[in-house]
């Protein structure tokens, strides 16, 4: 467990929170902004609706405060990743790469983020991701048409420069590059082709989940993400990994309004 030492309060650091995707994660928010500062307004975003869409990266927190959070955690605390997530996509934060070196500064922890891809295309974002650990990249559709009704991104924004800024990623990241692809009832049937782009883009990892947080979609059964799970090793990727199957572990955030906040009703 995390221990908060001299510290009562923390403002960008939340959790920890036990991931089926990266074991023991301890969240840090690199937006910390009142209302969600994201690019998509995804139909199942555990944070609610977002209407104000955005691509503008900008520094919203100071590195030095953050710095200052880490720094009060207990040295040996029991955490597998630092994760950037948050209110909103942290690749928005222009300070991001600043701050993974930061932390990486002053803590043994792999650092991960997670982020819904939008902004790969940008060589400023990609030079900041190559120096997390593992990057967790979100793709949820295999058109542009499913791509619009899920996400509901920045006018203009295209699926596949997003998949090509991925392909350019990978190719020079050192790390871990695992996919994200969220199924909910309008993209099930298209799990065929997610599968075959998942092939394309190559990932180490690929993480299929459904949103069995509280939200505005219901998630699919067990049985369906069995058979969507089915799509993807009959497309050849072996290393795929879903949500009902891995294991889920209970554990007492620090902050627990915080983690609500970035994190959504984790407990539902």
């Amino acid at each position: 467990m995390v221990s908060l030492m001299a510290r009562p309060h923390f403002k960008h650091i939340y959790g920890p929170v036990y991931s089926w995707r990266l074991g023991m994660s301890l969240g840090i928010d690199p937006l910390t902004t009142d209302k969600k500062y994201c690019s998509f307004n995804c139909s199942y975003c555990q944070l609610g609706a977002n209407r104000d869409v955005c691509l503008d990266r900008r520094a919203f927190v100071p590195v030095e405060e953050v710095v200052a959070e880490v720094k009060a955690l207990e040295p040996h605390s029991q955490i597998d990743y630092l994760t950037f997530s948050g209110h909103g996509e942290p690749t928005l934060a222009s300070n991001l790469g600043e701050m993974i070196r930061a932390v990486k500064s002053i803590r043994n922890d792999k650092v991960a983020v997670i982020t819904n891809s939008s902004t790969v295309i940008r060589p400023d974002v990609q030079a900041d991701l190559k120096l997390a650990d593992l990057v967790l990249f979100k793709i949820d559709a295999a058109d542009q048409k499913t791509f619009e009704v899920l996400a509901q991104p920045v006018p203009g924004l295209k699926l596949e420069n997003i998949v090509r800024g991925i392909k350019d990623f990978k190719k020079t990241f050192k790390g871990k590059l695992a996919l994200q692809m969220m199924f909910v009832a309008a993209n099930k049937s298209w799990a065929p082709e997610m599968a075959s782009l998942a092939r394309d883009i190559a990932p180490d990892e690929v993480q299929i989940n459904t949103p069995l947080r509280p939200g505005n979609e219901k998630p699919l059964s067990e049985a369906e993400m069995a058979q969507i799970k089915k799509c993807f090793i009959s497309a050849g990727l072996s290393n795929v990994r879903s949500v009902y199957e891995e294991e889920k572990k209970e554990c007492k955030p620090f902050d627990e309004h915080a983690t609500v906040k970035r994190h959504g009703r984790y407990k539902g």
